[in-house]
């Protein structure tokens, strides 16, 4: 069933006279900080295909204190990408608080910190996830970040750390009493990591606390148009956050839109709309990684963005071997030709599982 036509927005609330408010669409679309994936060249083609608000990879709070080169790398956002948020992560209010100065520097839209990521390296030594143990420091943290921004500050993160510890209602509370602006909470516990359905029963209950007036947005699972819409009907989230359906598929923010608004489905890419995201993408990357970077790290989206195309080996195998941007270029053309009119079906979006190195959220 098609939806209203949008009369209400989403307001991110700015705690301060230096940064405005983000102004969102009703039912705004957001991409999920990916590590190793949301980069600025993957950012540009989804925020091409309708992302509402986009975040940066995490970025850890001891690397940009160490004014380590990668993490500081990651600080960079393009005026395009607004409205955008940089993710930090850390377990240490002092070095937590500290990024966030840092951060502030560069001027993005807001601020967002990672309670989410289940991956060892990081739960372990009590930062991302590894705080659903501690609420307690879990609430410091968050307002020692508030406190040293004048950013909105967001978090997101996930139900708790295992099912006997499913504290997710306590924690929006407390997170909203020191000062978050908005919550996005991935339906999965930390013991889960990528496993098994995402349950958004706990998030809705979020949302519907009356208590809560901040956004709430819903991750986990988000792999259709019918289901984003689904999802927001059944648990009056704010929004929804995407993840592992963008990737090889930006398309994905333009079809619930179009759902969204009139319950139709819109066709699947055509060839030359899929190769045209691979140019584009292959062109951020190297303006952003140089030549040798870039090609490298490009080669791992080939393959999903051209999944579906018979016999489309030979092809690949050229993409993740050439070292010449006009040598894949000409390859990229030889697609347009060769798949010329053909016509894709439309299928389950596969959901890339990344868990085991946490690269997804």
């Amino acid at each position: 069933m098609a939806s209203n036509t949008n009369t209400k927005q989403v307001v991110i609330t700015s705690p301060s006279e230096k940064f405005n408010s983000i102004i969102l669409p009703e039912f705004p679309l957001l991409l999920a900080p990916m590590e190793d994936v949301s980069d600025p060249p993957f950012r540009a083609v989804c925020k091409d295909n309708g992302a509402d608000l986009m975040y940066t990879e995490f970025i850890s709070s001891e690397g940009l204190i160490r004014d380590a080169i990668k993490s500081r790398r990651k600080l960079d956002i393009f005026d395009y990408e607004r409205p955008i948020g940089i993710q930090i992560f850390g377990g240490d209010e002092e070095s937590l608080a500290l990024a966030a100065k840092i951060v502030d520097v560069t001027q993005p839209d807001l601020l967002d910190i990672n309670f989410g990521c289940p991956v060892k390296k990081v739960a372990l030594k009590g930062a991302g996830a590894g705080v659903l143990k501690d609420v307690d420091l879990m609430v410091r943290l968050t307002a020692a970040v508030v406190k040293s921004t004048s950013l909105p500050v967001t978090v997101k993160t996930r139900l708790g750390w295992d099912e006997n510890s499913l504290n997710i209602e306590e924690v929006a509370e407390r997170l909203q009493d020191v000062g978050i602006k908005a919550l996005t909470i991935h339906g999965r516990t930390r013991c889960q990591m990528y496993k098994g359905e995402a349950d958004w029963t706990l998030i809705g209950k979020v949302k519907n606390n009356p208590r809560i007036k901040i956004p709430i947005f819903g991750n986990g699972d988000i792999d259709s148009p019918q289901k984003a819409l689904e999802y927001k009907n059944r648990y009056g989230v704010d929004g929804v956050m995407i993840g592992r359906a963008a990737i090889g598929y930006p398309w994905i923010f333009r079809e619930i839109k179009h759902y969204y608004k009139t319950g139709e489905l819109l066709p699947p890419p055509t060839v030359e709309e899929r190769v045209n995201v691979v140019r584009k993408h292959l062109r951020k990357s190297l303006e952003w990684k140089g030549p040798i970077v870039g090609i490298n790290e490009m080669r791992r989206h080939y393959a999903n963005y051209l999944k579906g195309l018979p016999n489309i080996k030979e092809y690949r195998n050229k993409l993740v071997t050439l070292t010449n941007p006009n040598e894949i270029e000409a390859v990229l053309d030889e697609i347009i030709v060769r798949y010329s009119g053909y016509e894709f079906t439309r299928t389950p979006i596969e959901l890339v599982d990344y868990h085991e190195k946490c690269k997804l959220q």
